[in-house]
């Protein structure tokens, strides 16, 4: 509003400035006639001075008042490509704040619990009691050890331990990766906009440009004050693609190292309940063992 006011002061003072020798001329009073003299008198230069300051005057307005280049303005303005080019990447850069506030309450809310359960389970001697301490905590670390349970039942009267490991390591594997799926949701979408976004900008500054330039051409005229608005205009979908690009690199960079570290968290809760299956089954073989010897 500042900058409106200054400039259509400067106009006011522009106007006043180009108008004072035609007041001036006007204030003056005719010189008186002469009998001997011919009709040479100087009125011609009259409407010759009067031609440019009027032109000067009508010209003021439009370099100075007609434009405004505020965003809001600039974007009302634009082309309906160039209007389309905005409002996409204004959304998309909504969707990159919205995931990225997202993905910010879910690691640090998965990851504060699984380092919780950990924790307590880390004096567990058994996969019963571990599954004791957490409770109906529903974390990965919870799936992991029904899924050590379910496959030593399902192994009752196999001698065999390497076999029970080794699908309870398979069953651990499809849980992990779908952890590993379902933390990554929304990454790729970070990953596109980030991507894509300078250069659908781009295009709708090419063609914003296309358009100002028919434009000249069709009223014939350099005049800066004409020119100037279409290509900052067109400009503006260039920043905006920069405004949504910028933030989805940084927000999704953060969140593939946040997640590379949760997944780690992931791991050790997946090596827990490995060591806790193989203590069960030696637990039961000892006691075989004993039994076998008693008898």
């Amino acid at each position: 509003m500042l900058f409106r006011n200054v400039l259509k002061l400067l106009a006011l003072l522009a106007t006043v400035w180009f108008a004072s020798p035609l007041i001036a001329q006007q204030a003056t009073p005719p010189a008186a006639p002469s009998t001997t003299a011919p009709v040479t008198s100087n009125a011609p230069s009259a409407p010759a001075l009067a031609g440019p300051a009027a032109a000067e005057i009508a010209k003021a307005p439009v370099a100075t008042g007609e434009h405004d280049l505020s965003p809001w303005a600039m974007f009302m303005g634009a082309d309906i490509i160039v209007k389309a080019v905005m409002v996409g990447l204004a959304l998309a850069s909504v969707l990159t704040w919205t995931v990225g506030i997202f993905k910010f309450m879910e690691l640090t809310y998965s990851t504060n619990r699984l380092k919780s359960a950990l924790r307590k389970i880390g004096e567990s001697r058994s996969l019963a009691e571990a599954q004791m301490a957490l409770g109906d905590r529903g974390t990965v670390l919870s799936r992991l050890l029904a899924a050590a349970m379910r496959e030593g039942k399902m192994s009752a009267g196999i001698s065999s331990d390497e076999g029970i490991k080794e699908r309870a390591a398979s069953s651990f594997g499809e849980i992990v990766r779908a952890e590993g799926r379902k933390v990554r949701t929304g990454m790729g979408a970070l990953a596109t906009i980030g991507a894509i976004s300078p250069f659908v900008g781009l295009f709708g500054t090419v063609w914003g440009i296309m358009n100002s330039f028919i434009g000249i051409s069709k009223s014939q005229t350099t005049n800066l004050a004409v020119v100037a608005p279409g290509i900052a205009e067109a400009l503006l979908a260039t920043a905006i693609g920069l405004v949504a690009a910028i933030p989805a690199v940084i927000i999704y960079n953060h969140f593939a190292r946040v997640t590379r570290n949760y997944m780690e968290i992931v791991g050790r809760a997946q090596g827990a309940s490995a060591r806790l299956l193989s203590r069960d089954l030696d637990r039961t073989h000892s006691s075989a063992h004993m039994r076998a010897a008693a008898e």
